[in-house]
This record gives structure tokens, sequence and C-alpha cells, in this order.
């Protein structure tokens, strides 16, 4: 990683998007790391937009909100819609769910379809965990954060009675991430 990571996790209010804001920067401070972060969602709490938005510096952090997104990590379409032009083109990566969001052809960006709903539907029944599948191939495709402090953040930062759960989709998502890396889904 470099000096200065900004990372933009997007998508509707319900889909744990700021959990897992919160999950990431814990982790990025597990590591070391110097870290902003901030969030925003609109009126409705469960089907608007929103985001997560997480600065990891090596070094302190003179601007604490995400300019350029180095990271998209997109959970729905209109959110997808919402901030695909505000990533870096050289050097950004948009990782998306491949269940919820069709990419559109971006020259030069790296975008990487993950099937995380789907994934934890199949595994758990349980579509509230695809935020933490999400982070977990995130970790594992960017090196954002390491996988030991994405996990100890999730013990951390998960109520008690959803932190198994939480933990399984991350090792989950862990693998996903590591498949997409062996077989090169880029788009």
């Amino acid at each position: 990683m470099g000096k200065l990571k900004q990372v933009r996790m997007c998508g509707l209010g319900g889909q744990g998007i700021i959990l897992a804001g919160t999950v990431l920067g814990h982790a990025a401070i597990l590591d070391g790391k110097w870290v902003a972060a901030s969030n925003h969602y609109g009126a409705a709490a469960r089907g608007g937009t929103c985001r997560a938005e997480v600065v990891i510096s090596e070094e302190r952090i003179v601007y604490p909100l995400v300019i350029k997104a180095d990271i998209l990590i997109a959970m729905s379409q209109s959110a997808y819609e919402l901030y695909i032009e505000d990533v870096k083109v050289q050097g950004g990566i948009v990782i998306y769910d491949a269940q919820l969001v069709t990419p559109r052809d971006v020259v030069g960006l790296k975008q990487i379809g993950i099937p995380a709903t789907s994934k934890v539907i199949e595994e758990f029944d349980n579509k509230q965990i695809a935020n933490m599948a999400m982070l977990g191939a995130t970790v594992k495709l960017t090196g954002v954060v390491s996988s030991s402090a994405l996990v100890a953040a999730v013990e951390t930062n998960v109520e008690s009675t959803y932190r198994v759960l939480n933990l399984k989709a991350v090792e989950s998502g862990l693998k996903l991430g590591e498949m997409a890396n062996k077989n090169g889904s880029r788009r």
C-alpha cells in the first residue's frame, strides 16, 4: 500500500455500509495507520443511498475526506452510478457486488465483480452479512489492511450476537477475493 489510500464504500441503507466503514477504519488503526473516516446517508434510513469513507495513511492526514477514491466498493447500482466518476482512473479499483451491480466500461479502470450477496445467501441464508464478505474480498484483492486486523476489528465492532456470523462472512469474502485474484476476474 502506498502512503495514502482513499476508500469509499457505497450502497443502500440497511446493507451495513456504515458498519463496514467503521470496521475498515478500525482495522487500519490496528495495522498502525492514521485514519480519518466519515459517513453519509440520506433521509431514508433503509433503501436510500449511503456511503462510508475511510482515508488511510502511513503519515498524518491533511484532509480527512475522500477526494478521488483509490478503492470504490459498490453494493448497489444507484450508489455505483453516483460515485463511479469519483474513482482514480489510473491506479483505481472498483470492487462491486456482482449480483447487485452492472458496471459500465471505464477505460483504464480495474473493476472486479465479487458474488458476495449470492455467496452469503447460499452459505448462510443471510444477505445482511454481504458487507463483511465484500470487506474480506477487498482486503484480499488490495491489501488495504491486513486480514488479521480485519478479523480483530470485526471482533471488536460487531455485537456478540452477530459476531460469529460476521466473522464467517469475512472468511468467505477472503476466499472470494483469493479466487478473483487467481482467476484474474477483472473487467
